[in-house]
């Protein structure tokens, strides 16, 4: 079975267990997907190019929405990387019971999605 590669972009001052916890969610028996840890740690004079090689690589960018997200350039970055190489993405609450934002660069119209495995799969499956 070929696997969805999926980009994960979080903020990674605050969010960066929820990552870990979505990588982890990859590796249960059965997952449709799979997340190779491509975050990049620091920001490098070539974060920005390297960034855009890896969401090319992918099939789909799943965006973490913290408390903070709205504040995280990076964040912005990734996402309007994808939105300029047109590929899919979604944003998933990550805080349940918090206040989660959308990133300075998401659409009016990009909901937040409540992250839970159904909905997870269905996701990155291409339903939205």
């Amino acid at each position: 079975m070929t696997k969805t590669r999926v980009f994960v972009s979080f903020d990674y001052d605050y969010d960066l267990d929820l990552k870990n916890f979505l990588i982890g969610q990859s590796k249960n028996a059965g997952s449709p997907f799979e997340i190779s840890d491509w975050s990049i740690k620091t920001a490098s004079p070539g974060w920005k190019e390297e960034a855009r090689r890896r969401i090319r690589a992918s099939d789909v960018v799943a965006v973490i929405c913290g408390t903070n997200t709205n504040t995280a350039s990076g964040v912005a970055y990734e996402l309007s990387l994808a939105q300029q190489e047109g590929i899919n993405y979604f944003l998933l609450w990550g805080r349940s019971g918090q206040t989660c934002r959308k990133p300075s660069s998401a659409k009016t119209t990009d909901q937040i999605y409540r992250w839970t495995w159904d909905n997870l799969k269905a996701l990155i499956g291409g339903s939205r």
